[in-house]
């Protein structure tokens, strides 16, 4: 099988050990991406835009989105997200998973982490 590592060049890559994706088995398993911004919006489009990136160059888009997780350490922030994610995944809405948690830096409101199919 062959694996294609991907890098954004951010800098936690190289000091914790991992690429902003993976493709292996048909599949694009992009890591758990932060966004920039003051706001959970803000942080929530920039995430998605690193994503979608990261989905481009394997060779995908959110359209074959199968799975996604948020991760927030605020429940009431989701919610102001919801329209965002919608837009992004529109009439193909993965299967998708919310976790309350702890993020590596109080500044960060949302984490999102995406699996997608190769497109074909």
């Amino acid at each position: 099988m062959t694996i294609k590592r991907i890098h954004s060049g951010g800098p936690f890559e190289a000091k914790i050990g991992y690429c902003r994706a993976v493709v292996a088995g048909g599949f694009v398993h992009v890591a758990g991406t932060v966004g920039q911004g003051d706001t959970v919006q803000a942080q929530c489009q920039s995430a998605l835009d690193v994503i979608a990136s990261a989905l481009k160059e394997a060779g995908s888009d959110f359209s074959h989105a199968v799975r996604v997780t948020y991760m927030l350490p605020e429940p009431g922030d989701f919610e102001a997200c919801w329209p965002i994610l919608s837009a992004t995944f529109g009439d193909n809405p993965p299967a998708a998973t919310m976790i309350l948690c702890a993020l590596i830096d109080p500044k960060y409101k949302i984490e999102i982490e995406v699996t997608a199919l190769l497109a074909s």
